[in-house]
């Protein structure tokens, strides 16, 4: 006899959830035949009755259930989500080996069976944003095993900051709010939150309490790499540098010189602050502009004083709605590197929102190139690193787009 409370579920939500898909939205759900609080586990069954999943519900989102299990000998125990996470550790041990270990995403949500939950690696800190009730009411536990199960594992990790300030989370029926999280043996202090970790050779200051997102963006490391590698003697352009992550890959793979450019001036103190820890200060150089105006500028004055551009916006569009606008961003910026970079030119370009799936990214690349009169010979086409793996059945989670050209 199952303990949990039964959710019928549409026969399009039963679809989706067969093929993998852990959320059924609130337009499928059709009763619930027992009661519940917001945040509970309950049982998904389809219309004839037949056990689907056992997920979160919350009524206060559009997700109204959040699948975690598929399997009906399941008990949601302490027990069972250790097993999960040792998992998602064990994976990412494998795919990012020795210090890469070190600074990486632990948790990506749905990926590793943790809706709405992510946790990344900075050295000692890890730094976690909790984006569902359901996870919301068992973090303390989570929290606590992991810290626990890293400990086991020989990991030096003090503890836990959360990142809960960004207003998704309203959608959840929860308050934004951030701070040093209340675990069991967590030695974190506020000393301790602008950790330095070293990627790819360079070493970094994270803002854990300030910077973007979870602080600093993991995803794009083994790209970067990509960058670095081609860079040698070349006149580099980094456009939205952000704290200057692609910028400094390309000075240590010896860029004669690097212009890093951003809108930001909090972001560009970050960027200098890097270059400055890493030795770079005669190599990069930053410039507080709009990048559109700076790349038309170049254009209408027929400079070319780049041979590698480096275009790694954040995303222009967070729904579908907004895709044909974000088309048109992309493709300007690209047209216009493309028309400053000089024949046999190189470009680096990305995308990391999923709404731009990577077949339009395409056709923008291949209008741009059209319009600007080149020829794009492809070198790479990458994605995100594998510490935020791909699950086939939830295309959001396939997000990054990257791509080294040269413009012939």
């Amino acid at each position: 006899m199952r303990e949990y409370t039964k959710a019928m579920i549409t026969r399009k939500g039963e679809k989706m959830a067969r093929g993998g898909h852990p959320w059924i939205f609130e337009g499928e759900v059709e009763q619930v035949a027992g009661p519940y609080e917001n945040g509970d586990l309950v049982d998904a069954v389809s219309e004839k009755g037949k056990y689907i999943g056992t997920g979160f519900i919350n009524d206060h989102s559009k997700i109204r259930i959040r699948l975690i299990s598929t399997n009906a000998n399941d008990r949601f125990d302490e027990a069972f989500f250790a097993r999960r996470l040792q998992y998602a550790l064990d994976y990412r041990r494998t795919v990012m080996p020795g210090p890469d270990f070190r600074c990486c995403r632990l948790i990506f949500g749905e990926a590793d069976g943790f809706p709405g939950l992510t946790v990344d690696r900075f050295e000692d800190v890890l730094v976690a944003q909790v984006l569902s009730l359901g996870i919301e009411k068992r973090k303390d536990m989570i929290f606590s095993l992991l810290l626990e199960l890293l400990r086991k594992m020989g990991q030096d990790v003090k503890g836990i900051y959360e990142r809960n300030d960004v207003k998704i989370r309203e959608l959840e029926g929860l308050r934004e709010n951030k701070g040093i999280a209340a675990v069991a043996g967590s030695t974190l202090t506020e000393a301790d939150l602008c950790p330095v970790i070293v990627e790819n050779g360079l070493r970094y200051r994270v803002d854990v309490i300030n910077g973007q997102k979870t602080g600093f963006f993991l995803d794009q490391k083994y790209n970067r790499l990509a960058v670095s590698r081609i860079a040698a003697g070349r006149h580099v352009l980094d456009c939205f540098t952000h704290t200057g992550a692609f910028a400094l890959n390309a000075a240590r793979g010896g860029a004669a010189a690097v212009t890093a450019v951003d809108i930001s001036g909090e972001a560009l103190r970050q960027a200098r602050e890097n270059i400055e820890l890493n030795g770079y200060g005669g190599t990069v150089t930053t410039v507080e502009a709009n990048v559109f105006n700076y790349l038309t500028d170049l254009e209408e004055k027929k400079q070319h004083p780049f041979d590698f551009i480096i275009l790694d916006p954040p995303a222009f569009t967070k729904s579908g709605q907004t895709v044909r606008n974000a088309f048109r961003g992309y493709k300007d910026i690209n047209f216009r590197a493309m028309k400053v970079l000089p024949r046999g030119g190189y470009l680096a370009t990305c995308s990391c929102s999923h709404f731009m799936r990577e077949e339009l990214f395409v056709q923008m690349l291949r209008e741009a190139a059209h319009d600007a009169s080149v020829s794009l010979r492809q070198i790479e086409g990458r994605q995100q690193s594998p510490d935020h793996p791909i699950l086939y059945s939830v295309p959001e989670t396939d997000y990054l787009k990257f791509y080294l050209f040269q413009v012939v």
